[in-house]
């Protein structure tokens, strides 16, 4: 009957409703799933991407580290050159007081033996001593002159060498800054990205 033949093609038009929307819906889990599946290996890359940046921020703080205790022996290394001038210079010092006491004694001696010679002989016995003092006081005073030069010198360059070294931690300071602003950035840049995904999946559902 013509009532018969329209419940027929009813039903036959609600299970091809129904197969259709279960293809639909088959279809949208396997992009559903595959989209999921491409998201977990974003976060796969991001972790070992991670793991990289933290393996390198440990390397650079080792680096660091090592620097700081080479400074710090530097230091102890130029702390001690500095008493060891110091020293020098009070030796030389003493050096050349022990120089001056003995030139002294021996222009009491030289005095002394002129009283004693004849009176002819004073002129030249004076101008002798004066030759010889001046004479002792000019070689004392170079080497007073040269070995301040050269721990002066060296004091200069070991201080060189550790500006040169600060500067080199700062440098990595800086770096180690910046590879954690870039991992950071990443991040958030994945993060970001997975929100929007996330979005655009709700609003399509």
């Amino acid at each position: 009957t013509f009532q018969t033949n329209i419940l027929t093609e009813l039903r036959n038009w609600k299970l091809s409703l129904i197969q259709h929307h279960k293809l639909q819906m088959k279809q949208e889990k396997e992009k559903h799933a595959a989209h999921v599946k491409q998201l977990c290996n974003e976060m796969e890359n991001l972790k070992e991407l991670l793991h990289t940046y933290e393996i390198s921020i440990a390397r650079k703080d080792e680096v660091i580290t090592n620097l700081t205790q080479a400074i710090e022996k530097e230091k102890e290394r130029v702390e001690l050159m500095r008493k060891f001038t110091l020293w020098r210079i009070q030796h030389v010092k003493a050096s050349q007081e022990e120089y001056a006491n003995r030139i002294a004694d021996k222009q009491f001696r030289t005095t002394l033996m002129k009283k004693v010679w004849a009176a002819w002989r004073s002129l030249s016995v004076e101008k002798w001593k004066d030759k010889v003092a001046r004479a002792c006081q000019l070689r004392a005073e170079d080497i007073c002159v040269q070995l301040t030069n050269d721990y002066e010198a060296k004091i200069a360059e070991l201080t060189a060498n550790l500006e040169q070294t600060k500067a080199e931690i700062l440098r990595l300071h800086s770096e180690r800054d910046q590879y954690e602003d870039t991992m950071k950035k990443a991040f958030m840049r994945g993060v970001c990205a997975l929100n929007l995904e996330a979005m655009t999946m709700f609003q399509g559902k």
